[in-house]
């Protein structure tokens, strides 16, 4: 695709190849600005008409229309107009998980060709023009000649270009899932109508459907002389010898005359048959076989896999009779609708749409608010029947065929009335709720929650989710937690008829937790601050210091006193809830004798324990700390950021002997907030 305009421009970067074709695509060119206007209505331009594909055949496009019809999403890609220009598109399922591959080849090698993949499983076809998350993979490349998906391809989506870019007009591979269903566009950005080839290789994943074509339902209509047919897949119309000499009767009770495949005058395939004899037949029970038409074969799939000609189905033709009330679609929980079923198809035009033609009797009064069929030629094998209100409470009930506004009751294909006075019987259940009630007995170790159901309405089946990975199936359970926190409990109930379910969030708010903060080294008679990090609906705090001292407020201050040498004291907290739980935490923090830095000038490194490590003292209040050390001769043989970490006097895992050593402190003093920096000597005692 090509983003510059007008066309006369387009193609600079071979413009000795359009220089060949001005006078011939002249007009074509003109044409071409015209076709926004033109819709592509033609079978395989749009979404929904598709060319239905087989993966082991190459397409032959002659030639290409002159149309469009919508603009297209492309991921990725802005500033161009994409749309599905000239297109033709095509249809397949995966039947095998793996990756697509596949070659469209220009007739004109001169063209610019386009296509984009989109994943429609699900979805209706033409879902393609407004979901962009439909889209698998594509390539718009304003390149001439080949394009399509191979493993030489980029793994993204080109997007429109200037032909002088020559970008690579082959995608990556997609990786197609077994069982979805894809459309593939092929667009002709040429304003010409020059064709191309599509064919289908080089990938894993397999699109060739792998079912045999078979018979599957037959039926008669009232006068014996049609035969419906359905196939159990869809077949190429085009294979169809619409003579009707792929089919034939048994016994030659009757000549097949012709066979119409319905849908075929807007599409490539069907499933259903309409086969017309020579005369009516009488009541009976009757065989269609399979033979080779007078195009010289039977029925084939999109990969020529051919109907069998030992394919035979049964059909019977009925005495002309009313058809009575069949059946009707069991009802459903509060239904608002009820649904009959015939065996033989009513005319849609015999229904009273105002439900005239019915009555409802039974325990409690019903309104018919209206009445239709999901009608295809003007029949239908049901009718919808359409309540004022919906049924929510139990009761027994007569539906009963009369006389409409219309003068009649049903008359079926046949144009037989079903009697009045035919009726059906039915009942329904109460709807049931699924809302509950608990009740919370708090504990220090353990919730236990009691939930409740009233199981009104006959309700029999109960299924809990009592979070924590906790399930029920009683009518009133009990959830035991040891995790104090909110619950999201959903309760599904039924009656066997109807079910409901609700959902709720048990607030368990009794979480207790007990922790503190402190700055783990301090100053004597200095206050030292302990911040409670405790949770919970608490009412009582409780503070030890380990120096005899107490407290009872949250985050109190306490001055410890002067020890003779650096001291720890073990800090105890405990904490009470309003239910009466007691939860403590026990942290050490160590008192200083002093907080003036104190450098030693000799330490003994042999191991008895005693002044083995050569390190500063009372350092509690400094920032930015650093001590290096150094020998006589200059080198480095300690440094540390920390003033609690000292040196062993070992050198690169050697001991030093003994001697003296010079060492370099820098700090900030965080009482005076300056910059500190300190020398001097230590001596090595061996």
């Amino acid at each position: 695709m090509n983003i510059l305009q007008p066309p006369v421009i387009v193609r600079l970067g071979k413009f000795n190849l359009l220089m060949k074709k001005l006078l011939t695509a002249f007009l074509l060119l003109l044409l071409a600005y015209t076709s926004r206007s033109q819709t592509c209505n033609a079978p395989g331009q749009r979404p929904s008409t598709a060319f239905p594909v087989c993966g082991t055949k190459v397409f032959n496009q002659v030639e290409v229309p002159i149309c469009r019809t919508s603009s297209l999403v492309v991921p990725g890609c802005s500033g161009a107009d994409y749309a599905d220009k000239n297109p033709y598109w095509y249809k397949f399922t995966c039947y095998e998980t793996g990756t697509l591959g596949f070659l469209v080849t220009p007739k004109d090698l001169g063209d610019d060709y386009d296509w984009q993949l989109y994943d429609i499983t699900g979805h209706d076809p033409n879902d393609v023009f407004t979901d962009a998350s439909l889209v698998v993979t594509g390539n718009w490349a304003g390149t001439f000649g080949k394009t399509g998906a191979s493993g030489g391809g980029v793994a993204f989506i080109q997007c429109a270009s200037d032909p002088a870019a020559n970008l690579n007009s082959f995608s990556k591979m997609p990786q197609l899932v077994q069982g979805h269903e894809y459309l593939l566009l092929v667009s002709h950005y040429t304003p010409t109508q020059s064709g191309y080839n599509l064919e289908f290789g080089g990938g894993t994943a397999n699109i060739t459907d792998p079912v045999i074509p078979h018979l599957k339902t037959s039926s008669t209509i009232c006068s014996g002389d049609v035969v419906h047919v359905k196939l159990n897949k869809k077949m190429k119309c085009n294979s169809i010898a619409k003579d009707g000499s792929d089919f034939f009767v048994s016994a030659g009770a009757a000549t097949v005359t012709g066979v119409e495949g319905i849908g075929c005058a807007s599409g490539f395939d069907t499933d259903s048959l309409e086969i017309k004899l020579n005369q009516p037949l009488a009541p009976g029970t009757y065989q269609l076989g399979v033979k080779k038409g007078s195009d010289g074969n039977t029925l084939l799939d999109y990969c020529d896999n051919a109907l069998s000609e030992t394919e035979v189905i049964s059909f019977i033709v009925y005495p002309i009779a009313p058809t009575p009330m069949d059946s009707m679609e069991t009802a459903s929980c509060s239904p608002q609708q009820i649904k009959l079923i015939f065996r033989k198809p009513i005319s849609c035009a015999s229904i009273a749409t105002n439900g005239s033609d019915f009555s409802i009797i039974g325990g409690y009064p019903v309104s018919i608010l209206s009445a239709k069929g999901s009608c295809t030629n003007g029949s239908t094998n049901e009718i919808i029947i359409s309540l004022a209100s919906a049924l929510q409470q139990k009761g027994s009930f007569v539906l009963t065929l009369k006389n409409g506004t219309d003068g009649n009751t049903l008359l079926d294909e046949c144009a037989q009335p079903t009697p009045a006075g035919s009726s059906l019987s039915f009942t329904v259940m109460d709807t049931v709720n699924a809302n509950f009630t608990y009740a919370v007995n708090y504990s220090c170790a353990l919730d236990a929650v009691n939930y409740f159901h009233d199981g009104r309405n006959e309700v029999n089946s109960w299924k809990w989710n009592l979070d924590d990975n906790k399930s029920s199936t009683q009518q009133n359970p009990q959830g035991n937690y040891i995790v104090f926190q909110p619950k999201n409990i959903s309760l599904v109930v039924s009656n066997g008829f109807c079910s409901d379910t609700t959902k709720q969030t048990v607030a368990l708010d009794n979480l207790l937790k007990v922790d503190f903060s402190v700055v783990p080294d301090n100053c004597p008679l200095e206050p030292v601050v302990f911040t409670s990090l405790a949770e919970g609906k608490i009412t009582v705090h409780n503070w030890s210091f380990g120096d005899g001292g107490s407290s009872a407020e949250k985050s109190p201050q306490h001055i410890f006193q002067q020890p003779m040498r650096e001291t720890p004291f073990m800090v105890k907290y405990e904490v009470t809830d309003s239910y009466g739980c007691t939860k403590s935490i026990t942290k050490p923090i160590v008192i200083y004798s002093s907080c003036t830095v104190f450098v030693p000038n000799a330490f003994t490194p042999n191991g008895d324990g005693l002044n083995d490590v050569f390190r500063i003292l009372n350092g509690v209040k400094t920032q930015n700390f650093n001590l290096k050390i150094f020998n006589r001769w200059g080198q480095p043989v300690f440094e540390t950021k920390d003033w609690k970490q000292g040196w062993d006097g070992r050198y690169k895992g050697l001991l030093q002997t003994t001697g003296t050593f010079v060492w370099l402190m820098q700090y900030n003093d965080l009482r005076t907030n300056k910059s500190v920096e300190r020398k001097g000597s230590v001596t090595l005692v061996r």
